[in-house]
């Protein structure tokens, strides 16, 4: 079945609750007006859909001019490994392509470590950069 891509803000509470639960993400679905709300105003949001269900989204935040931030790339499981989630990263890329400093924060584990790589993206643990976070 064909995945079709919609650049767009609104999902239903419902959507985005079956997409975060699917692939673990519960801190976000703690409270969905606020994710829903944290969607809306981000930078550029891409939802990937089979038919009429959500099986993925790419959320950007920042000011689009001199840096971006993918705060979330994600996939449902059983829709992974078939180049939806290289498709929505990819079109960030294009979309933002003159934008200096492109940075994402995930978890440590070889597959997630080989995609960001082979998009072009390099580990801060490797080379002259440095990255810190601080989570509340």
């Amino acid at each position: 079945m064909k995945v079709t891509f919609s650049k767009q803000k609104q999902f239903s509470k419902e959507q985005l609750a079956e997409l975060y639960n699917d692939v673990g993400w519960f801190a976000y679905t703690q409270d969905l007006p606020q994710l829903q709300q944290a969607i809306e105003q981000s930078l550029y949001v891409v939802g990937a859909y089979k038919r009429e269900e959500l099986v993925g989204l790419v959320r950007v935040v920042g000011d689009g001019l001199t840096i971006i931030y993918v705060q979330d790339i994600l996939v449902k499981e059983a829709e992974q490994n078939q180049g939806i989630a290289s498709h929505l990263l990819e079109d960030v890329l294009h979309t933002f392509a003159s934008v200096r400093q492109k940075v994402l924060l995930t978890e440590e584990a070889p597959d997630v470590r080989h995609f960001y790589e082979k998009h072009g993206f390099t580990s801060c643990d490797q080379g002259e950069t440095v990255a810190f976070a601080k989570f509340t």
